[in-house]
């Protein structure tokens, strides 16, 4: 009997061993896992910021290339909505592809695609093969946004379980998005200014950042399961019960937030430069880095308060920084352009990050990329045709009268967002 009882309290101790061996393996392993999906999130949020930045560094080149082509305002801005036109494209093409093969698959291409549009402007520096790279820039843009923004949300929920729900994605999202739009001109005006071959260097350099983040991105962890063919599948886009005049008010209020911000990095080049008298490549880049900077900032301090108060704040901001602006046109002066500039993108960037909350809030969770394309579709179109034809209204009536007009349409626009809104909230309540 002592033996039976000593070699139960043997067999005892060696099933807690045993236990205790396969909890520490599931523990190790969920560490692990929750590591690899930390180092991918960010391996995503710099990818994600690398390719927006090649969207917007041309923008302090264009005087450049106006002097290397010889080529006008109107050009210029339809080269710069190149991209908005690819992006676009790509957007209602491509963009719901991530709910269904998954994240990766879909960054990695946008990368290579990116790259793809890095050569072409650089070996191809003429008129037809700037459209022909800002064109492709947009389908790898259009692969990228919506897919990085869901992608970045799988992957924090995946590495920080105890913080589902957190908007620390949402916010990183922002800062990649809007941060590397901001970057891009300043990046290509330092090198323009201060580094050989100003036509070049910087888009070689952005193209290095893309080949290397695919690389990391691809050995990142994926989060959605690839969908066989034939399987049920949620449709591409998809929005929850009565919810889809609600996805409308998002629409719209990020089309105008996007629309001043094409407006300023298509034209603020010329401003500065026939306006105010400065045509070196980094006075070129200043407007358009203040619209996305001030943009960036205003999201991250205020995108997380009542969304009443952000779109009524955006919508003023917004107001008071295009009329400072064309105040500007009147009384050439840099500090009050720029100011204008930084207004105008605080209020759009809160404007824009109203829009996108509304967007995500009205999707089915399983084409919440889709729905995120749609979104992006539509703004990256107000990027850019407002901005074509802001060009043919200044060739036909001149800068300060075309300025008033597009002033006045956007302030009106952003307050009628914003009085939709609030009779939506007062029926809901």
């Amino acid at each position: 009997m002592p033996e039976r009882g000593k070699l139960s309290r043997e067999i005892a101790v060696c099933l807690g061993m045993t236990t205790h061996i396969e909890t520490s393996g599931v523990r190790a392993v969920r560490i692990h896992s929750a590591r690899a999906h930390s180092r991918g999130f960010w391996f995503v949020t710099i990818a994600f910021f690398v390719l927006m930045a090649f969207g917007t560094a041309p923008t302090a080149l264009w005087p450049l290339f106006e002097a290397h082509d010889g080529f006008g305002t109107t050009v210029v801005t339809i080269a710069f909505a190149a991209m908005v036109v690819g992006a676009a494209a790509s957007f209602m093409t491509f963009g719901h592809l991530s709910d269904r093969l998954g994240r990766r698959r879909i960054i990695v291409p946008a990368l290579l695609v990116g790259l793809a549009g890095v050569i072409i402007i650089t070996v191809w520096q003429s008129l037809p093969g700037l459209l022909i790279g800002r064109f492709v820039n947009g389908v790898g843009v259009g692969l990228m946004a919506s897919t990085a923004t869901a992608y970045l949300a799988d992957l924090y929920s995946e590495a920080r379980p105890d913080r589902h729900g957190s908007a620390r994605p949402a916010l990183i999202a922002t800062a990649a998005n809007l941060g590397g739009l901001a970057m891009g001109p300043i990046f290509a005006g330092l090198l323009a200014q201060f580094a050989p071959a100003p036509l070049v260097m910087p888009f070689a350099l952005l193209g290095v950042g893309m080949l290397v983040f695919a690389v990391l991105t691809a050995l990142s962890p994926e989060t959605v399961k690839r969908q066989e063919r034939g399987a049920d599948r949620q449709p591409r886009i998809a929005f929850r019960p009565q919810q889809g005049r609600i996805f409308i008010i998002g629409a719209t209020s990020g089309l105008i937030a996007f629309a001043v911000f094409g407006l300023f990095s298509a034209v603020g080049a010329i401003v500065t430069g026939q306006v105010l008298g400065l045509h070196a490549p980094l006075m070129a880049a200043a407007s358009p880095f203040a619209v996305f900077v001030s943009s960036a900032i205003a999201q991250l301090a205020l995108g997380a308060r009542p969304l009443r108060f952000v779109i009524m704040l955006g919508a003023l901001l917004l107001a008071v920084g295009l009329a400072l602006t064309t105040i500007t046109l009147f009384a050439p002066t840099l500090w009050m352009f720029l100011v204008g500039a930084v207004l105008a993108g605080a209020g759009g960037g809160l404007l824009f990050k109203a829009g996108l909350t509304i967007t995500v809030m009205s999707a089915v969770q399983r084409s919440r990329a889709g729905v995120l394309a749609l979104f992006f579709a539509i703004v990256y179109l107000g990027m850019g045709i407002p901005a074509v034809l802001f060009s043919f209204v200044v060739d036909a009536v001149g800068l300060p009268v075309a300025t008033i007009c597009f002033s006045v349409i956007f302030g009106i626009g952003a307050f009628v967002v914003l009085g939709v809104q609030r009779r939506r909230m007062a029926v809901a309540s």
